[in-house]
């Protein structure tokens, strides 16, 4: 099994293929280079966890060589070698971006303890930047959990127009999770840093919805004690999420499309356009269509905002998914408010996956979320669940539901998620193992063992 990448640099022909030899012989992929030179191109083609590198060589120096390696990649981990084993080479190393440092002569037995100890530091430094990064990264697609065809669609859909200006129109049932893709795609953007602004048009009456949106001046109406910032001004820079747009009036309408065409609006009560750099994301769960056929919605407007249309698909749709969501919700309440629960019964979640789901996701994970809380300990069982989706559960179990007479478990479930996003990652680099590593923030080792598990080719 390969445990990871070593670079050994010695200008001593001994030392260098002793060390060479005894970590090949216990598991490392080991490079061998003679001077910095020979190092920084070894570097420059490969992705090395740990290099050990001779304090005094010919040429440019260890202290010098560790800076350079540390330019190319940050996290190479370095140990230093050196026959001088001072306290100010030592310091000087360390201050250098070296881990640690080791004195000649040696016993290999020492090297092989702390070469492993480093790479599990570099590899527990890996993981903790890669949860720092999840939580920065709430929104990402990565948490839009799904490895259906139809997801996978969506999923291609969102990485290649996040990082465009282009507006985006998505359209799904309530309950798919549509806000949950217009975040993905701001997030994703070059906007990311900027405000995301969220306005349900459905839920504000008409009368109050252009003032949320456009903002009023003193004095424009009753009631108006002070000027007032609209949503569009305080996403200037950022996107602007228009949910559930097709119960906006005629009359907004208009001036929605004078700010897609005009990036500029005028709040209520002043004379003064307003310039704005927006993006609108739109969303509805109606037919937009029929609405501009039946003269409910403008016809332009539609055009104008249908520019990308992004379809979330009803849970109905992607079955296949319903494992990897519970599994998901479950982890989460877990984590996030302390709830335990073990899982969930082959027999419940078989009839989680037999119901149809009008509420799609937001139904499924309410009702997890209220299992969680009722359940003491123990797994969810089929008696935990609603009347409505236990009597759709009648025949024999065999196992989970995949899709249409297809069977699968949780566990398998799980792995086949996992699998994908490996898949995705190695297409991405083009089959480099290193790169599909970084891209996946973890280990490369652990990215070896998980292909080698899951039986990915």
């Amino acid at each position: 099994m390969d445990k990871g990448v070593i670079l050994i640099v010695d200008d001593e022909d001994a030392i260098r293929h002793a060390l060479e030899r005894y970590l090949s012989d216990i598991g490392y992929k080991v490079f061998a280079a003679a001077n910095a030179d020979e190092a920084i191109k070894i570097m420059d083609g490969e992705v090395v966890d740990l290099a050990l590198v001779d304090l005094v060589m010919p040429g440019m120096d260890g202290i010098g060589l560790v800076r350079e390696m540390k330019v190319r990649d940050p996290d190479v981990v370095v140990i230093i070698m050196t026959a001088y084993g001072t306290i100010t080479s030592a310091v000087n190393a360390i201050k250098a971006g070296a881990y640690h440092y080791i004195t000649k002569p040696f016993e290999l037995d020492d090297v092989s303890s702390l070469v492993a100890a480093a790479i599990e530091h570099k590899r527990l430094k890996e993981e903790n930047r890669y949860l720092k990064k999840q939580l920065k990264t709430k929104y990402k697609f990565e948490n839009i959990v799904g490895t259906s065809e139809p997801m996978m669609a969506v999923f291609s859909l969102i990485e290649k127009v996040a990082d465009t200006d282009s507006t985006v129109l998505i359209l799904g049932e309530s309950g798919t999770g549509k806000e949950l893709v217009a975040r993905a795609i701001h997030y994703n953007s070059k906007r990311g840093s900027k405000p995301l602004i969220t306005v349900n048009c459905g839920a504000i009456p008409e009368t109050l919805l252009e003032s949320e949106l456009f903002g009023y001046v003193k004095g424009a109406f009753t009631d108006a004690y002070t000027t007032r910032e609209g949503k569009f001004d305080a996403a200037n820079g950022g996107s602007i999420f228009l949910d559930e747009i097709g119960d906006m009036s005629l009359k907004l309408q208009v001036k929605i499309l004078r700010v897609l065409q005009d990036k500029r609006f005028e709040p209520i009560g002043s004379t003064k356009s307003h310039e704005v750099d927006v993006r609108i994301i739109a969303a509805t769960n109606q037919d937009l269509e029929l609405l501009v056929k039946n003269g409910r919605f403008r016809e332009d407007l539609y055009y104008r905002l249908n520019v990308i249309p992004i379809r979330i698909p009803p849970l109905r749709e992607r079955k296949s998914d319903i494992p990897l969501l519970v599994h998901h919700f479950l982890e989460r309440i877990r984590t996030e408010e302390g709830r335990q629960v073990d899982g969930i019964s082959d027999e419940a979640m078989r009839a989680l996956i037999e119901y149809n789901w009008p509420g799609n996701v937001r139904e499924l994970e309410n009702l997890i979320e209220r299992m969680s809380i009722m359940k003491t300990g123990g797994k969810i069982e089929l008696s935990d669940l609603p009347e409505q989706i236990v009597k759709k559960c009648d025949a024999p179990l065999n196992a989970s539901a995949h899709t249409d007479g297809e069977v699968i478990s949780l566990k398998d479930a799980v792995s086949e998620y996992e699998a994908g996003l490996i898949r995705h990652a190695l297409e991405k680099s083009g089959g480099n193992k290193n790169k599909a590593a970084k891209l996946l923030c973890i280990n490369r080792t652990t990215l070896i063992e998980k292909i080698k598990r899951l039986g990915i080719e």
